[in-house]
């Protein structure tokens, strides 16, 4: 799939945004391996804390239906829905990300103006899978 069309996917997905406390909505389109595409969007809390981002959703989504090799995830995000720039996942969805992805996975941040693309690598420099974090600490 092309990169575009993942990122519009992405702006799709943004329109089912759950975000009455911050107003700042995201959304997200992960590609799996096989060519299948799950959508997630941020779900937020008044507790904030049980908030989930859009790039999780997706993720569990996929992992949900048995999923676990991903080729690129699209993300975007902006107040309202109007994207005003790139917006890269947040350490708690990089890590996820390295839970199923290798460094060469792509993030496509869209902008506004299209999209930037970066490696999971050029985002999480020192992350870890569980294997690397279970034989250091064993």
């Amino acid at each position: 799939m092309e990169p575009e069309k993942l990122c519009k996917l992405a702006i799709e997905a943004m329109t089912h945004a759950y975000a009455p406390y911050s107003g700042f909505k995201v959304g997200a389109a992960l590609l799996c391996a096989d060519g299948s595409v799950y959508q997630g969007c941020n779900i937020e809390n008044a507790a904030y804390s049980p908030t989930n981002c859009a790039e999780r959703t997706a993720i569990f989504k996929a992992v949900y239906d048995g999923h676990r090799d991903f080729t690129a995830i699209a993300v975007c995000g902006g107040r309202d829905g109007v994207i005003t720039g790139a917006f890269p996942p947040c350490g708690v969805c990089r890590q996820v990300m390295r839970e199923f992805c290798g460094d060469d996975f792509h993030i496509y941040l869209v902008n506004g103006k299209g999209f930037e693309s970066v490696t999971l690598a050029q985002l999480l420099p020192y992350g870890f899978t569980a294997g690397e974090h279970m034989s250091a600490n064993g």
